[in-house]
């Protein structure tokens, strides 16, 4: 999906569930002016309010609550200048975004109860008690990790990981590859539940592009393949990304996420699925996998980490 193919109302982007190939995994980007707020109702999905360029204050309220919540958040001047600081917000909550600066930000959403209608997920009705209240994430708290080595080494922000951070069904991490290097390689599945295995995953990758320091007014790309793994619908992309652009994979083999030489790229991973237990597991695909035992022959790209999270 190119940037700004699928605005819808105050969102530059709207990735529902149960409106296009995915019933689980949410996503909206939201641009706000200095000055400029909007307010949205969880339904029945969970949420997270993540920074993406400028600073926020979060508010949550609702029949859960004895009180509304409001989180400041510091966060960033751009994905590339450092982890952010996030707020969640249950199901069944009425969440407030207001921006002094402005900014834009990354509504990542996961749906509970996929087998609603579709029209109601924006209604108020939620749990009469969600499994995990709303509350803030400082950036100092963000798990980085470095994964790969050599020309696929890349960079992890465990934002809300499924063994960081408590949440129903959302899973959200942030991936930094150098200019150059291949991630989410090997190519990898998670659309089958196969317990202790494997897990059933949808994921959205939402892209950002660095500028090249040799030529800031270039533009940069990267690019995304998905190939049919034999499960589900039987996806296959091979896209050309840029900034805002977006790739969503309901199954597939995923990978490989390419970095143009000179623009470090950015990818948002929103996941989310229907197995009982929330876990990230994932099977690499048979012919590639060898990969991961020549990393331990190689260093990890020394340009990495591209930065740290910040001291708490």
């Amino acid at each position: 999906m190119r940037a700004g193919s699928s605005p819808a109302g105050p969102y530059a982007l709207d990735v529902s569930p149960g409106r296009g190939p995915l019933d689980h995994a949410a996503l909206r980007v939201l641009t706000l002016a200095p000055g400029g707020e909007h307010t949205f109702v969880a339904g029945r999905s969970e949420w997270i309010v993540l920074p993406l360029a400028g600073s926020c204050a979060v508010t949550v309220a609702g029949q859960t609550l004895a009180r509304p919540l409001t989180f400041e958040l510091r966060g960033r001047a751009s994905v590339f200048a450092g982890v952010s600081d996030f707020a969640y917000a249950p199901p069944g909550s009425e969440v407030t975004v207001a921006s002094r600066g402005g900014g834009r930000f990354a509504l990542a959403g996961a749906r509970l109860d996929a087998d609603a209608d579709a029209a109601d997920d924006d209604a108020p009705a939620g749990p009469a008690r969600p499994a995990f209240p709303a509350r803030h994430r400082p950036a100092a708290g963000v798990p980085i990790e470095l994964r790969g080595a050599g020309p696929c080494s890349r960079q992890v922000n465990n934002l809300a990981a499924a063994d960081t951070f408590d949440a129903e069904k959302l899973i959200v991490v942030e991936v930094l590859t150098p200019g150059g290097n291949w991630s989410s390689y090997p190519p990898h599945k998670h659309d089958e539940h196969r317990p202790g295995h494997e897990s059933r995953l949808e994921e959205i990758y939402y892209f950002e592009i660095a500028p090249a320091e040799g030529n800031p007014a270039a533009e940069g790309v990267g690019y995304q393949r998905v190939t049919p793994s034999g499960h589900g619908s039987g996806t296959e992309v091979l896209a050309e990304v840029r900034t805002g652009d977006v790739v969503l994979i309901p199954d597939g083999w995923h990978g490989p996420s390419i970095a143009a030489p000179g623009h470090h790229m950015y990818y948002l991973n929103v996941m989310a699925g229907p197995d009982p237990e929330r876990r990230w597991l994932i099977s690499d695909h048979p012919d590639h996998a060898w990969i991961r035992g020549s990393w331990e022959r190689q260093a990890v790209d020394a340009r990495l980490p591209l930065y740290d999270a910040p001291k708490g």
